[in-house]
């Protein structure tokens, strides 16, 4: 049996997976001491195909397609039928460093009753992900050096792992998260809360490809304003409402900037120039698919 179990949920992104596959395979650990659930929202871009043909050179790829109503309903499908004591998260759209896996196992083998989260770089392009894989000073950084423990609003399942065991022990994902983000945080919420400590490893490194346009990452942040209700209405605690940017505050915020379209559409305009602006913009929209829930009683009221 595998010593651990990489899960990719994926639907419809063929173009990314052919190149994150052949990176997870590329480990500098034997093949059998891990394996590859690729748990597939029935794709219809050639997935499957593909996968089949990996599997052919590569017996621990393992194709796990089904009719997923999330991300959620698809990595619990993976916990379901991982062989591997623990479990490693990816996406279909992050491609791993060659001592992803071992840098994780290393952390499990220490210590019991764990949750390791690697350091996830952002890059754009394929082009971006070979220079900062060869060039590691270009990487920037994600926390500071001297971070060990983290809190559950960092517990991010692009580079994250934890004993099956626990994840069954706390009811693995709710598969009620069926929208765009939370689902992670949510179930470090319950990890932490049930004693599973929350480790930084910056050495287990992988690379989040993406270039999200600018429309359709505010429309990402409306939903995950919508998956904050939910969360925030299966824990109704101050420090969840605080931490998740529920309060009286950013809510007054967001009216005002309504009522101020001029200076709105001043920092929407400069957003993909801006760091400061895209913040700006995409609390606004976060902000607005939280107040659009509360509104209308949903998600789950």
């Amino acid at each position: 049996m595998p010593e651990l179990s990489v899960i990719i949920p994926t639907y419809n992104r063929l173009e990314t997976l052919r190149h994150v596959v052949p990176s997870l395979l590329a480990q500098d650990v034997a093949p059998e001491t891990y394996e590859i659930l690729v748990c597939d929202s029935d794709s219809r871009d050639g997935t499957a195909e593909f996968l089949a043909g990996m599997r052919e050179e590569h017996p621990n790829v393992r194709h796990l397609p089904g009719p997923y109503t999330g991300r959620a309903m698809a990595r619990n499908a993976g916990i379901a039928a991982a062989g591997g004591e623990i479990v490693l998260f990816n996406d279909a759209d992050i491609l791993g460093s060659e001592d992803l896996v071992r840098r994780h196992l290393e952390r499990h083998r220490a210590q019991d009753h764990l949750a390791v989260v690697g350091w996830e770089v952002q890059v754009r392009t394929y082009d971006e992900y070979r220079e900062k894989r060869e060039h590691p000073e270009r990487r920037g950084a994600l926390h500071p050096p001297t971070r060990k423990r983290l809190s559950w609003l960092y517990f991010l399942t692009g580079n994250a792992s934890v004993r099956r065991e626990d994840l069954l022990r706390v009811g693995s994902f709710d598969e009620e998260f069926t929208g765009y983000g939370h689902e992670d945080l949510e179930l470090g919420f319950r990890l932490q809360r049930a004693g599973v400590d929350i480790v930084y490893e910056p050495r287990a490194v992988n690379y989040h490809w993406q270039d999200v346009p600018h429309e359709d990452q505010r429309e990402k942040m409306r939903l995950a304003g919508h998956s904050a209700v939910r969360f925030y209405r299966k824990h109704q605690e101050v420090w969840v409402l605080l931490n998740l940017g529920m309060t009286p505050v950013s809510r007054g915020a967001h009216s005002l900037l309504t009522k101020l379209p001029t200076v709105l559409g001043y920092f929407d305009a400069r957003a993909p120039r801006s760091r400061f602006a895209q913040r700006l913009i995409e609390q606004y929209y976060y902000v607005g698919g939280i107040k659009e829930a509360m509104a209308t009683g949903g998600p789950h009221a």
